[in-house]
């Protein structure tokens, strides 16, 4: 490119993450930005993010903004890593098996898949070697990803003529006018992207399983055969991973949670409902509590609301028919239509109306642990974390205008309180509306507002967080908090939602200091999200060794013969009445088989009494894990395990107490 050219060509700038500015020329592509910075960033860039859109790296540019380029360890990087393994999945399978009717292949949180219809061949994870080595091949061809445009007629007609009902159905709901494809080697795809430069940066591919999908999620549609993978720039980055997904299976909470008495689910209560058992319930009530304890000191009411409802307040709240896939069928009674509560929060709304509120009653704080009901496909359903009734720890806040910004910071408080109790860090994420007006409540202005607020109140508290256009509920921005596990995978959980929608629908005031009506803004608050999904995760993150403060039974008392049951009932009475949840195994058994026992069910303290404790009054520990640690005064030893108790020591926080 010449300097004449350049000069006559228009300049945009771009700000990147370090604050810097820079200004190129108009149509400068996104791989020459990071050749003016340095060499190999040019090489390890996948592809570029400008103002929360993602490029290809050769795309031109003809608008500045802020600008990333994203690399590997950026999730836009790894989206578009990802994505384009997907359409080498296709290209193999294509390839292998000629004929084949193609879904859609996208991203998705760790690795990609892509829906095929196989016709009458049989594909299972038997045939994925196979396929996985043809990906490899393709790979290494390092052909480029090529965007190219054509009119929406000559996609129809194209389709038309490869016969494939999928796409045809794809291009029906797009607008008219140009559709991207995309073309690496010989395979062509619909995509609108965006995809990483060449085949050739992906070095390490694995596929992981086979699964049935209806298209479109439709169990009406038929069912077409989904095929997991994932890839990555690095053969050692997939051995950790491999090695990570064998941790997270000895850690599957389907199977340590019944194993370890948490929960089951039993084909005559029913598919996705969960039934808490005893040492499970003791688990969920010391959550409940801990967080419960928390809210009272903030300030928050207590209430519980029934398990349905009127069709009517859901019709007003618009959970009803907005959410009405997801939903079991209302019921008739009396003439009139209920439906089991999907959410509490249309409940919460009316017992904020019962009453005159004045603005020196505001923020009024209402709080429930509250069971809904949600209908999800049997495919779906997966242990505690994808089920059908659940429990939120659910909060809505009434406030005004002028009390926002700082309820949103207490809530956001309490939020990193809960989360920082299990050392599990947090991704902030503010959840935005996009420009689709359609499928959102209430008037934009109020859309802003609020929006503004969410972002301050960030800002106020330097919060690192990434805005996310288009994952808005339908009434309001929110914050999204996405942990991380042990394993590093993460999840999202809690939420804080801002809505000036509900109080226009439900009709909601307050009197102001004016004396005239004014609406209240609410904020929607789970920290946990569902006491479900949250417990699956723990179990999983602590391997089912939990913190000595939330174990279900945290200590068991094993007398080395029938002559020191009645010390180990001493013992165990003494540790009840400081709260601790004890039991004295007085079987007929072998101390071995007793302690055996005792670690198979992870329980942390094991206290072993005989001739010289009963002498001494003292107790023989063995913890969890790490085996004998010595023996302790029991007067001692009481006051460290409640001090443990009390300061909710976390595991790898833990070190043995000293004897």
């Amino acid at each position: 490119m010449s300097d004449q050219t350049i000069a006559t060509k228009k300049e945009i700038t771009f700000s990147f993450p370090d604050g810097s500015t820079r200004t190129y020329p108009s149509g400068i592509t996104g791989v020459e930005i990071a050749e003016s910075i340095s060499g190999r960033l040019a090489r390890e860039a996948l592809s570029i993010t400008v103002d929360n859109t993602v490029f290809d790296l050769h795309r031109p540019l003809t608008t500045g903004g802020k600008i990333t380029i994203n690399m590997w360890d950026d999730e836009d990087g790894k989206m578009a890593f990802w994505h384009s393994s997907a359409h080498i999945l296709a290209e193999a399978v294509e390839a292998l098996y000629p004929g084949v009717k193609l879904g859609i292949g996208p991203p998705i949180e760790q690795g990609f898949y892509y829906d095929i219809d196989f016709g009458d061949t049989h594909v299972s994870s038997d045939d994925l070697p196979k396929i996985e080595a043809k990906m490899v091949e393709l790979a290494r061809q390092k052909n480029q990803f090529e965007r190219f445009e054509i009119s929406k007629e000559e996609a129809i007609s194209h389709y038309r003529e490869k016969n494939d009902p999928y796409k045809l159905d794809l291009l029906e709901g797009l607008e008219d006018g140009t559709i991207s494809f995309y073309k690496q080697g010989n395979f062509t795809d619909l995509c609108r992207g965006p995809h990483i430069p060449d085949t050739g940066r992906i070095k390490a591919i694995k596929l992981l399983n086979t699964a049935g999908a209806y298209w479109r999620g439709d169990n009406a549609s038929k069912q077409l055969t989904r095929i997991y993978g994932i890839s990555f720039p690095k053969k050692s980055m997939l051995d950790a991973f491999l090695h990570q997904l064998e941790e997270a299976r000895k850690r599957d909470h389907k199977k340590l949670g019944p194993q370890l008495g948490i929960y089951m689910i039993d084909r005559m209560v029913g598919s996705g409902l969960p039934m808490w058992l005893p040492k499970g319930t003791t688990l969920r009530r010391t959550l409940e509590a801990f967080l419960r304890d928390e809210q009272i000191r903030r300030g928050y009411d207590e209430v519980i609301t029934p398990h349905i409802g009127n069709l009517e307040l859901y019709r007003t709240s618009g959970h009803y028919p907005y959410y009405k896939d997801s939903q079991f069928a209302p019921m008739q009674i009396d003439d009139e239509g209920y439906l089991l509560k999907p959410m509490n929060c249309p409940h919460h709304h009316r017992i904020y109306d019962n009453e005159m509120r004045s603005y020196r009653d505001l923020p009024v704080r209402l709080a429930e642990f509250g069971t809904v009901y949600r209908y999800e496909q049997t495919g779906e359903l997966n242990g505690l974390s994808r089920v059908r009734g659940f429990t939120q720890d659910d909060a809505h806040i009434y406030c005004t205008n002028d009390q926002l910004k700082q309820e949103i910071k207490h809530c956001i408080e309490l939020t990193q309180f809960v989360f920082s109790t299990f050392d599990m860090p947090v991704d902030i994420r503010l959840s935005f509306r996009d420009a689709n007006d359609e499928k959102y409540g209430g008037e934009r202005k109020l859309w802003d507002r609020a929006q503004q607020e969410i972002r301050e109140a960030a800002d106020e508290m330097d919060l690192v967080y990434k805005i996310a256009d288009g994952e808005a509920s339908f009434y309001g921005p929110k914050i999204d908090f996405i942990i991380h596990d042990a394993l590093g995978r993460k999840w999202q959980l809690g939420t804080v939602q801002v809505d000036y929608v509900m109080p226009e629908r439900f009709d909601l005031t307050y009197v102001g200091s004016d004396n005239q009506k004014h609406r209240p803004v609410i904020i929607h608050r789970a920290p946990f999200g569902s006491m479900e999904r949250f417990t699956s995760i723990l179990i999983e993150h602590f391997a089912g060794n939990f913190p000595l403060w939330l174990s279900p039974q945290q200590a068991v008392i094993i007398p080395v013969s029938e002559q020191f049951n009645e010390l180990a009932e001493s013992y165990r009475s003494q540790l009840q009445e400081i709260g601790i949840r004890v039991k004295a195994d007085l079987r007929g058994e072998q101390i071995g088989a007793k302690i055996r026992n005792a670690e198979t069910n992870k329980i942390p303290y094991m206290l072993i009494v005989g001739e010289k404790e009963k002498e001494n009054q003292s107790v023989s520990v063995r913890k969890h894990k790490k085996g004998d640690i010595g023996s302790f005064n029991f007067s001692e030893f009481l006051s460290i395990i409640k001090k443990e108790v009390d300061e909710k020591v976390l595991p790898d926080q833990d070190p043995a107490p000293q004897a």
